[in-house]
């Protein structure tokens, strides 16, 4: 018999991807200019010049069986050096070349990370809403997911709740900031409260509590006044899960890294369960080309003022509708209060005027859809139209 629990992960694919797969077949019937698509994450930014550029030279002026042949199984010593290098630079931190283990994107770094400290049936906290794979990683590494909903007015975690949650089998804690699917950013004063509780908990209960902090939007903020608070300065155990998909608009390229902080107990033990995580779910020798690139695309972007333009646009013409809007600091998505009950019913609904929308149920948060800005101005200015008449649609039921 095959794996029933993979046979049913591969035949229901998340509700974003479904959504996304309705938007084509339904660009192909009436013309993509006339559907609104706003499900996928997917950059519309073209990636920085320093991208291309650098591929070009590398492809030019690399030896062939260098360029594309295999690295070190935790990736090229100089690649790693590069980021340890610009992260210490960039947020005064100590952190090793040797404690980074390059990986396909932050999909393998939270999965590897979390098949390197899991043993069967402890848990995982979380705060809701949250990206829907979390509940996918967290199971296939034996894990237990438990969620803990993040305050509404903010959505900033509910620390009170944090603490109630935490128990004997608390191995680890996921945080991502800025947020998907609310764009919040973790705010400095809860990162050192939400650390502080963590210490306390890890001392009552005699092991480490990590935290895993998946990153793939943190230079996505658009005021000069947002900062993203660096986990590793802030608590010992902790873990980075970084992504340069969307900073760096490849997505389809799948390329990041762990960072185990030098400052964990036993680093060098969490490091070499890294390492044998990789090894263990085939995740060794991410992408040589891609690697090679990095060190010259380091804190770089592509034009995220195009993303802040529109949501700009978005947020000030949904509210002036009357839509109950969270401003996001970062990331590329506004959580929008829907008008009934039940998200799922609104975004079918909003099919009658071709918005497509994602429900928050599967983010384990109900009541809301998000709206993936991260597509043409043009497009969002075109929606707008019918936006306001699916919210003239519930005025007065």
């Amino acid at each position: 018999m095959i794996n029933e629990k993979m046979l049913s992960l591969g035949k229901k694919s998340s509700v974003i991807r479904e959504i996304f797969e309705y938007g084509k077949k339904r660009k192909n019937e009436i013309g993509a200019e006339n559907v609104f698509d706003f499900s996928l994450g997917n950059p519309s930014v073209p990636a920085p010049e320093a991208v291309n550029e650098t591929l070009v030279d590398l492809i030019k002026n690399t030896p062939s069986t260098l360029l594309h042949g295999y690295t070190s199984a935790p990736g090229d010593i100089g690649v790693r050096t590069a980021i340890a290098n610009y992260i210490n630079e960039t947020y005064g931190t100590n952190e090793l070349p040797e404690n980074i283990f390059m990986t396909c994107g932050a999909a393998a770094s939270l999965t590897i990370s979390l098949n390197a400290v899991l043993n069967k049936g402890e848990e995982v906290v979380v705060f809701a809403p949250f990206f829907p794979e979390y509940r996918v990683f967290i199971e296939k590494a034996g894990g237990i997911l438990h969620s803990v909903k993040s305050r509404e007015e903010d959505f900033q975690p509910d620390l009170e709740k944090f603490e109630q949650a935490i128990t004997e089998k608390t191995k680890a804690v996921i945080i991502n900031s800025p947020n998907n699917p609310t764009g919040a950013v973790l705010s400095e004063e809860t990162l050192v409260a939400l650390s502080d509780i963590l210490r306390e908990k890890s001392e009552h209960y005699s092991h480490p509590i990590y935290l895993i902090s998946d990153e793939p939007y943190r230079e996505l903020v658009y005021d000069k006044e947002t900062k993203v608070p660096y986990v590793t300065k802030y608590y010992e155990n902790s873990i980075v899960c970084y992504s340069f998909s969307k900073s760096l608009s490849l997505p389809g390229e799948r390329i990041g890294y762990v960072l185990v902080s030098s400052t964990a107990d036993d680093a060098r033990e969490l490091y070499f369960a890294i390492c044998g995580a990789a090894r263990s779910l085939g995740y060794v020798c991410a992408p040589s080309i891609f690697q090679y690139l990095i060190p010259d695309a380091l804190g770089k972007t592509g034009d995220i003022a195009v993303y802040k333009k529109n949501r700009d646009i978005l947020y000030t013409a949904l509210t002036s509708y009357g839509y109950r809007v969270s401003k996001p600091d970062g990331a590329f998505y506004l959580f929008v209060k829907a008008l009934e009950s039940d998200a799922k019913a609104f975004c079918e609904k909003a099919k009658k005027y071709e918005l497509l929308l994602v429900p928050s149920d599967d983010f384990d948060y109900e009541g809301y859809v998000r709206i993936s800005y991260c597509v043409s101005t043009e497009q969002i200015e075109r929606s707008l139209e019918s936006f306001e008449k699916l919210y003239k649609d519930y005025e007065g039921v």
